[in-house]
């Protein structure tokens, strides 16, 4: 029966649409359903920053009489990415669920939803001894967790957190994840007709592309001028405009790109050096440069000797599921929670191919995740 409620709670959950800043029927559903299991919720004001619909919605869960009073905290996001409208699971003879072909099926996060609320859901019915259990189902993960670096941390009593939103085996985690930055150059030129008066324009496409030639593209190392010159850097232009016709000259070129890297220096160091190789362009052809950078989330590291991570190595153990810690490219909302003094690991919990129409999970994969969660919550109480 705990299995099918745990089916009927995902499809639940992937039955409503909740974009980036439109989560307001999500967050509603979760108060409910957490109502019902003695969690005391609070929903912050995130949204109204960003005009979303709602904001982030933290619980607590009191921990049993003579548990560990030392809480944890477990979190996945409540917004998916695009496009979602109309999705709809399907359960194949193959094991996997999937959407219908044309959206995300939304696993993204709410495989991991629908985990941590069986895992409530048990903990009750079982009346199981466990520790104290602190909840955030942030807004906006999807556009670089907006919602978590809003959250209101005086609520917080947590220093150690498992964020349900990795892709992967389950047992699978991150323990490291990058600062990602957002860059943006425009070059400003001067417009002139290209069949009669070309010598008089100055070509800000031309100025950008020698630019883009000569910054390195792909993954490569940071270089001498940070103190960490072999840590991997990836950046990445992916996109340009700009000009107004064919017969013109075009005086305006824009470039968007991020950098990634485990270190947040030379992540900056990188972006420098964008700047710098773009400036010196710009200079020979008489052109100027206007450079914009945003951080997006901060790089962070969770010592793998640290209790978080040892705690999920022996709940993997006691349900014989393979362990596996490692460093992610990609950023969560353990990034923020991390600049907040909170250790935590991203957990696999049955999201596969996500961020397309492809993706999938599997039932008994989200069964597996919810026994780990048991059994993380319960790790101090025997």
């Amino acid at each position: 029966m705990a299995r099918n409620r745990l089916w009927e709670t995902f499809c639940a959950l992937t039955d409503i649409y909740s974009p980036s800043f439109g989560e307001r029927q999500l967050c509603d559903f979760l108060k409910a359903r957490l109502g019902r299991l003695s969690v005391e919720c609070h929903e912050d004001a995130a949204g109204e920053r960003f005009g979303g619909s709602c904001g982030n919605l933290y619980g607590f869960l009191a921990g049993s009489a003579g548990a560990s009073q030392t809480p944890l905290l477990f979190s996945a996001h409540m917004d998916t990415v695009e496009p979602a409208l109309g999705k709809r699971p399907f359960l194949r003879g193959d094991g996997r669920v999937t959407s219908q072909g044309s959206t995300i099926l939304g696993a993204d996060d709410n495989a991991g939803i629908a985990v941590l609320l069986e895992a409530l859901a048990r903990l009750k019915e079982g009346n199981l001894p466990h520790c104290p259990v602190e909840l955030l189902f942030p807004i906006a993960e999807e556009r670089y967790c907006l919602g978590s670096a809003e959250a209101d941390y005086s609520l917080f009593r947590s220093k150690e957190a498992y964020v349900l939103d990795l892709s992967g085996e389950i047992g699978e985690a991150a323990h490291a994840a990058p600062t990602i930055l957002s860059v943006s150059v425009t070059v400003e030129g001067k417009a002139a007709h290209a069949g009669f008066a070309p010598q008089d324009g100055v070509h800000a496409i031309a100025v950008a592309a020698k630019a883009i030639a000569r910054i390195p593209q792909g993954e490569s190392r940071a270089g001498a001028e940070t103190a960490s010159p072999s840590v991997p850097v990836t950046c990445n232009l992916g996109q340009i405009s700009g000009g107004e016709a064919d017969n013109i000259v075009p005086a305006r070129c824009k470039v968007t790109g991020e950098i990634r890297s485990f270190s947040h220096e030379a992540a900056i160091a990188r972006w420098e050096l964008v700047k710098a190789v773009f400036a010196e362009e710009a200079d020979k052809a008489g052109a100027v440069i206007q450079a914009e950078h945003k951080v997006g989330i901060t790089a962070y590291e969770t010592p793998l000797d640290a209790e978080v991570a040892k705690r999920f190595q022996r709940a993997c153990g006691e349900n014989g599921i393979p362990c596996r810690i490692h460093a992610t490219m990609g950023g969560s909302d353990n990034n923020n929670f991390a600049l907040h003094g909170i250790k935590g690991l991203v957990l696999a919990c049955s999201m596969h191919d996500v961020h397309s129409a492809r993706e999938w999970c599997r039932l008994d994969e989200l069964e597996a995740c919810t026994r780990l969660v048991l059994s993380l919550v319960r790790a101090d109480v025997r």
